[in-house]
């Protein structure tokens, strides 16, 4: 048993944007160019991308992401391996992004104590 039906929210997530993009077309076109930009260098393919797309996904929390980007990325032929490397490193730089804040939390403290 999956925790959600990931299918059935892809497909109502692609629906929630087409009706977007019918009330602000300009919004889409622009978010659609922005998607595309970065594929026109090659100098990562295209499962590449999507690898990346999946743990940045996590990072943002953003279910409509996981779904979409998982899926494209399975389709371009990245193994659950894969993709659990990738999900790896997003959960490190997460963890590492919190200890770098933890830092800033102690100098707010003794700044705070200064005053």
């Amino acid at each position: 048993m999956h925790m959600m039906d990931w299918n059935t929210y892809r497909q109502q997530v692609t629906a929630g944007v087409g009706h977007f993009a019918k009330l602000s077309p300009e919004t889409i076109r622009g978010y659609g160019a922005l998607s595309t930009a970065g594929q026109k260098t090659d100098q990562l393919d295209a499962k590449t991308r999507e690898l990346i797309a999946v743990a940045v996904a996590i990072t943002l929390r953003c279910d409509g992401c996981i779904t979409v980007h998982t899926d494209a990325a399975r389709k371009l032929g990245a193994t659950e391996a894969e993709i659990a490397e990738a999900l790896g490193v997003a959960t490190s730089v997460n963890a590492g992004a919190a200890v770098v804040y933890a830092t800033r939390a102690l100098d707010a403290y003794a700044a705070s104590s200064e005053a």
